[in-house]
């Protein structure tokens, strides 16, 4: 039995991690702790506590008393740390808080590991493995080669240089105290539970409120994309098997404008409202789906600040070192992820 404490377990990412591993592995002990700001949705592990599957405790990884308390109290090994602010345009608006959540919570994180796994209490199985992001590479040129694990950081908006930040932090902890920690930098997730505010979620979203779908500049901007469960997958593999000390790149190898997602999304939507009829009752602000005519919403607005024109992961050291290969296409879990928009609109309307 491991004691594992989850950060931000409530969230996107991190409740799909959760109810990953408590699957797989039900004779752990799991801690969720989060600190259920506007992203974060107890709902998503609700079933999960009800069935005292894992520990919820609401807390922010920025009480230091609270996260030491929880080391003590669980005697907690292993940490999977996925708390942070993540969405780029509020950090152009309010940085404060992805100084605060991505920096100083990071910090205590590792103060806390520090003081209970190593010195006397030499917990040697311990592990602290931190989720970052592709964005902390900055942007790619249009044929640039897609970012590997020893390729310089350039962050280019507040929440990448927060997130950079972070990483420099793990890093240094792994460097001069000898913390056993990994970290993995992931390429845009997409799945159940994603916050309507990021674009896929927005997307199907606004096409069944038949509201505007906003995109920035000319929608040309290069992402890679990578389905939430195959990112559980891929930091399994990375807790299991990882070298201590070593960063991972967890991507798709799916590239796609984002324009064209949201064309492809659109053209799923009408698909779904021509065959199953019964989508426009249950939708019946959806005119422009009902139609056939979702991409009449697409509206293009002011390109946002500081915005990164292309992302791509090299994930050939995960996948030669680990074996981890992405299990199914894009065009596969976009379904998937519409069809669970499409059926739970209790989760996603009240947000």
């Amino acid at each position: 039995m491991r004691n594992i404490l989850i950060t931000g377990g409530c969230g996107f990412i991190g409740s799909n991690f959760v109810g990953f591993w408590a699957s797989k592995y039900p004779g752990d002990n799991i801690v969720v702790l989060d600190a259920l700001t506007y992203a974060g949705n107890k709902s998503n592990i609700q079933h999960l506590i009800e069935h005292n599957k894992i520990n919820f405790v609401h807390g922010d990884i920025c009480d230091l008393d609270l996260v030491n308390r929880l080391f003590s109290q669980f005697q907690i090994e292993k940490v999977v740390h996925f708390a942070a602010e993540s969405h780029v345009d509020r950090s152009i608006a309010e940085p404060d808080a992805f100084i605060k959540t991505n920096i100083v919570g990071t910090h205590n994180l590792l103060i806390a590991a520090k003081e209970h796994w190593l010195g006397d209490n030499d917990v040697s199985e311990h592990h602290f493995h931190h989720i970052s992001t592709d964005e902390v590479y900055g942007s790619l040129a249009p044929d640039g080669l897609p970012f590997k694990e020893i390729d310089q950081y350039k962050p280019n908006s507040p929440y990448a240089a927060s997130k950079a930040s972070s990483d420099h932090l793990v890093r240094a902890y792994h460097e001069t105290y000898g913390l056993q920690t990994t970290i993995s930098n992931c390429s845009n997730n997409y799945g159940a539970f994603h916050f309507p505010e990021k674009l896929i979620p927005l997307t199907i979203a606004n096409i069944l409120n038949n509201k505007a779908i906003p995109i920035y500049g000319d929608g040309k901007q290069i992402r890679d994309w990578l389905w939430v469960e195959d990112h559980c997958r891929g930091i399994e593999q990375i807790l299991l098997n990882g070298r201590h000390g070593e960063v991972y790149n967890i991507g798709g190898n799916n590239e796609w404008t984002n324009i064209d997602i949201v064309k492809l999304i659109c053209t799923k939507l009408n698909s779904q409202f021509s065959s199953n009829k019964t989508l426009t009752d249950k939708y019946p602000n959806a005119l422009n789906a009902q139609n056939n005519q979702s991409e009449q919403l697409i509206s293009y607005v002011k390109d946002r600040l500081g915005h990164d024109r292309r992302y791509a992961i090299d994930a050939s050291k995960i996948e030669n070192e680990l074996g981890f290969k992405p299990s199914i296409s894009f065009e596969e879990g976009l379904t998937k992820t519409i069809l669970w928009y499409l059926d739970n609109p209790s989760w996603w309307q009240e947000l």
